[in-house]
């Protein structure tokens, strides 16, 4: 697989599954063996738990949710991606209650593709200052 076809992987990845909650473009590119690096040490690490942070957490909790790839770098399997995940703060957010405010999580990944499909996933984001900022009643990095 080229770089070029793994970053279209990523970038698929990242308008149907994470801003459309589509199921069947999810099961298409996870990998049945796929675990999430970044998740934490007591939480789960597989597709199933990264569905359910989209799905159960992210979707409901942000109006209009967009994804905007900023940049993209691949190297051999790889592909990095610097990204902002952005919406309206409408419904609750890990205890943040909605604020109606526009909403923005800086997100930094890295995705090992392997024959089109997501295998592996280390990330960094802002969400915990996001989270502090609303529930101060801070504006958002927007």
């Amino acid at each position: 697989m080229s770089t070029d076809d793994a970053k279209s992987v990523v970038r698929r990845f990242n308008r149907d599954v994470i801003e459309k909650g589509d199921r069947e473009a999810f099961e298409a590119l996870m990998a049945p063996t796929f675990i999430n690096r970044s998740a934490p040490a007591d939480a789960p690490s597989d597709g199933e738990s990264m569905w359910n942070t989209f799905d159960r957490i992210l979707r409901p909790a942000i109006g209009g949710l967009t994804v905007t790839i900023h940049d993209q770098i691949a190297e051999g399997d790889k592909v990095t991606t610097r990204k902002s995940i952005s919406g309206s703060h409408n419904g609750p957010l890990l205890g943040a209650e909605p604020t109606g405010r526009p909403i923005r999580i800086d997100v930094i990944d890295i995705v090992r593709v392997e024959d089109g499909r997501y295998v592996e996933h280390w990330g960094i984001n802002n969400l915990p200052i996001v989270l502090a900022g609303l529930q101060r009643d801070e504006p958002s990095h927007e």
